[in-house]
């Protein structure tokens, strides 16, 4: 009963939502869930209802059984979890469906276990973008082509029953006439080893011959392949879609003839998002023709294609035109310009909507069947977010800007962890230190340094970098300031322009107006037995923060000085010749 119960919920459910691929979630639950209870309740579970309350412990202890059996971290627990109680939700919202009312807020409830940890696929790279673009052109152009001959081919066959059952041109020409069906290759097509080696080519590939046993089915195949697109084809236009547009895979997907309208300079169309229920309607303008016109070749010599701009009106009308065939013959379908044609294992012919993950026609054999290598999962999904990254690329990072088609949650949360995001994140961060360290190298926090034992004039102040007025004031000893001297002491970076600098000479080696000549030498020492004094009374922390900078320059400047300087400079403060007027802040510092 219990199954019975669960399974209504699931076809109703199904069916009113179009979940699709995602129903085997519920279903899988369900299986999961029933044979927890065969398995707990033995000859009981027969008898087992929602309606019971006594069913509320075996649903608490399967929840919580549920991680045993996945590997650590994995969503599938939580997932089949969540899928029951939305089945027992259901239920209960009927009127005429009785569940227990414990079931039901265990159902309503918070959740017994987390959601798991999910990896986030990672962006395809640049190179492999371009790749897979490149290789989406080259195939649509191959299957132009493949499906013009196969036509062209027909035409110059007839009725196989007047020509041969062996020749390709009678056999595309009765199945494109529909003449002849796929059920009819099999009752009259010999077998292959009749066959002549131009059939056996076509069935295989050059220098090949088909098995025997699955000879004629794949003949079947390769016939209707000639005249209509296969699921492996349309792969191309999905990447070519989700390129030019930047949008899902799901809504590139779904968008019927209705759903488009040509412009004089591009294509309007009207996008679907069944899993966040959108509804978009969104134009794609042209680009602008190209200077020079694109490479014709590879680089290695061998022709290839031209390739077309970047423009989703021309994909769209390449499709619409390659597909016109097979949607003649599937008038079911309109939502969806992705339709092909198959023949099963028993010859029926299907045109239908495109399968992207029938066996033969995924993605992943694409990619092989192209030649493209890409590096970890194989999921059209990575196409998608390099669009992404492109966008928050040209955007410069704006978040709302690249997240124009989903919230900013949805963005910082699927996208903006990809490899190339937080490489670029990276060299932005390191490009911005770069800057402010160049930028702290470059500014000059501390006095500009005359040395030398040679006289000092006039002109090599000036060819230092003072103005003609500036030099000459400091040669009179009009701007000493004490431990250097000053080429404008109104203009200070500790007090207000025009104003005295009020700060001197206490702050002058960590000035950049500061200009320290020889003659200033005893003044330094003195200054740096003063601040030798503070050290000692004033603790670590306090004095760098007070006098480091001051202190660091002082013994750059000293440490340039030689030992003959050095020694001259002590001889004059010995000999009472040099002194240091400090103000008495200065020596009351620290007091404070």
């Amino acid at each position: 009963m219990l199954a019975m119960q669960l399974a209504d919920e699931w076809t109703e459910y199904v069916a009113a939502t179009a979940i699709g691929a995602h129903a085997r979630n519920y279903r899988q639950a369900i299986d999961c869930f029933c044979q927890y209870v065969d398995k707990v309740l033995g000859p009981w579970a027969e008898e087992a209802s929602l309606s019971d309350p006594d069913l509320f412990d075996t649903l608490v202890k399967w929840e919580l059984s549920l991680p045993e059996g996945y590997a650590s971290g994995s969503t599938k627990p939580g997932l089949l979890a969540a899928s029951l109680r939305v089945l027992i939700i259901r239920r209960d919202d009927h009127p005429d469906r009785v569940v227990a009312a414990a079931l039901a807020r265990l159902a309503r409830g918070p959740a017994l276990l987390g959601s798991g940890e999910k990896t986030e696929r990672d962006e395809f790279t640049r190179p492999e973008k371009r790749a897979l673009v490149r290789a989406a052109w080259k195939s649509a152009h191959a299957t132009r082509k493949r499906l013009d001959d196969g036509w062209a081919l027909a035409e110059q066959g007839r009725h196989p029953d007047e020509g041969s059952w062996t020749s390709i041109p009678d056999l595309l020409w009765g199945l494109a006439c529909e003449e002849i069906v796929a059920e009819d290759l099999r009752r009259f097509v010999p077998g292959s080893r009749e066959w002549p080696k131009e059939l056996l080519e076509f069935t295989a590939g050059p220098g090949k011959a088909p098995y025997p046993q699955t000879a004629r089915p794949q003949l079947a195949r390769r016939l209707f392949a000639s005249l209509y697109p296969t699921n492996l084809d349309l792969h191309a236009f999905r990447v070519l879609l989700m390129d030019a547009t930047g949008y899902t895979s799901e809504e590139v997907a779904c968008f019927g003839e209705a759903d488009v309208e040509f412009l004089p300079k591009g294509v309007r169309l009207t996008l679907l998002k069944n899993r966040a229920g959108r509804l978009r309607h969104r134009a794609f303008r042209d680009q602008s023709p190209p200077d020079a016109p694109a490479p014709d070749d590879d680089g290695d010599g061998q022709l290839t294609v031209n390739w077309p701009r970047r423009e989703a009106s021309e994909v769209v009308r390449q499709l619409m035109d390659l597909t016109a065939r097979v949607r003649a013959k599937a008038p079911h379908v309109t939502d969806t310009l992705f339709v092909s044609a198959g023949v099963r294992p028993d010859y029926a012919t299907v045109f239908d909507r495109w399968n992207p993950g029938s066996p033969g026609g995924r993605f992943s054999e694409w990619l092989a069947a192209m030649d493209v290598k890409v590096e970890g999962e194989q999921h059209i999904g990575r196409l998608r977010k390099s669009t992404k990254v492109e966008k928050a690329i040209v955007t410069e990072g704006r978040i709302d800007a690249a997240a124009d088609d989903h919230t900013e949650e949805t963005f910082a949360r699927h996208y903006a962890q990809g490899t190339t995001l937080r490489i670029l994140s990276g060299r932005t961060i390191a490009t911005a230190q770069q800057h402010w360290f160049d930028k702290a190298l470059d500014r000059v926090d501390g006095p500009t340094v005359i040395s030398g034992t040679t006289d000092i004039n006039q002109g090599l102040l000036m060819g230092a970098g003072l103005s003609a007025r500036e030099a000459e004031d400091i040669m009179t000893g009009q701007l000493d300031m004490g431990v250097s001297h000053c080429k404008n002491p109104y203009q200070g970076p500790y007090s207000r322009p025009g104003e005295l600098c009020a700060v001197a000479p206490l702050r002058c080696l960590e000035c950049r107006n500061a200009w320290i000549l020889p003659t200033n030498l005893p003044q330094l020492l003195l200054f740096k037995a003063h601040l030798e004094r503070l050290r000692t009374l004033l603790r670590p922390q306090a004095f760098s923060r007070l006098w480091g900078q001051g202190w660091v320059n002082l013994n750059a400047v000293l440490d340039d000085r030689t030992p003959e300087e050095l020694a001259q400079a002590r001889q004059h403060i010995e000999a009472g010749e040099a002194s240091l007027d400090l103000p008495l802040a200065a020596h009351t510092e620290f007091d404070a």
